[in-house]
């Protein structure tokens, strides 16, 4: 049997050149109003032998791969005895890996003991994507997220204590205008609190036939304008307290890519955003963001 994924897969922008291997088939929450992802998918966690004969097939066509990408959705929900067993077969099959990444919700990492995230530390696991999307609870609410920013919050530092380190995304817009600027100070606030090794900002983009879709055409809500998407962006940057911390605005979604290092990039990304919005030939148009 030869190597393949089962559609569709996703993957985070850094992971473009890694290997994908799924783990999981699609998303076990799955009810996020802004994402259609894995609505077709049922979801279930791959069995040992699935995987077993998937690294198999692909270690004949990727024998010198560096990185390899745990999917689908959160493969970290598995149990913590088949990812070390998968991680051991990686590491043991491609001698040239380097780093090993992987998609949590915070569930997932409140779940496991801080025995077994030090252990899939330990095991391989180099980097853990992690959707913050926005450090206010009625926003988190609204989207049906099913965590608190308090669980979010805590099992972000528990993947941090364990050497886990985190990169760490959230959505400019996604409490619409009314709660732009409660949406930049709490998750603002929430990042600091989790101190990750990466945060990446993504701006909200509505798929077709999402909820959050039907809610814009109800007159439900409204997008933020490029001028207020950069506004709040300001504000986020302008409360947030990090320590060696790489910030990047750099996927297709955004207006404006940043990048830097915080705290200490903070003045020059500001900089950025204030020539920006006087000078709005800056921004990335609509076609560049691929939407």
């Amino acid at each position: 049997m030869g190597y393949y994924l089962v559609p569709p897969v996703y993957r985070p922008p850094s992971e473009a050149s890694s290997l994908i291997l799924q783990i999981t088939l699609g998303c076990s929450h799955n009810a996020c109003s802004f994402c259609v992802a894995y609505k077709g998918k049922k979801f279930r966690v791959k069995t040992w032998q699935e995987i077993e004969a998937d690294i198999d097939a692909a270690k004949e066509y990727y024998q010198f791969a560096t990185r390899v990408f745990l999917a689908d959705g959160n493969a970290m929900v598995a149990d913590t005895s088949l990812l070390l067993k998968v991680l051991e077969k990686l590491h043991r099959d491609f001698p040239y890996l380097e780093r090993v990444g992987i998609y949590a919700r915070a569930g997932d990492l409140l779940d496991k003991t801080p025995e077994d995230l030090r252990k899939l530390s330990e095991a391989g696991i180099s980097l853990v994507y992690y959707g913050l999307e926005s450090g206010s609870d009625r926003i988190l609410k609204t989207i049906h997220k099913g965590v608190t920013i308090a669980q979010v919050i805590e099992g972000g530092r528990k993947a941090m204590a364990a050497g886990l380190p985190l990169s760490v995304t959230f959505i400019i817009g996604l409490g619409g205008p009314d709660l732009s600027e409660e949406h930049a100070k709490e998750t603002a606030a929430a990042a600091s609190a989790i101190n990750p090794a990466y945060l990446s900002a993504l701006t909200m983009f509505i798929p077709d036939g999402s909820f959050m879709d039907r809610k814009i055409k109800r007159g439900e809500f409204k997008l933020l304008t490029p001028e207020q998407t950069l506004k709040e962006l300001k504000i986020l940057l302008e409360n947030v307290s990090l320590e060696g911390c790489v910030f990047r605005s750099n996927h297709a979604s955004n207006y404006l890519p940043l990048k830097g290092v915080l705290n200490q990039d903070r003045d020059k990304m500001l900089a950025q955003i204030e020539r920006a919005l006087v000078n709005p030939h800056l921004l990335r148009p609509e076609f560049l963001r691929g939407l």
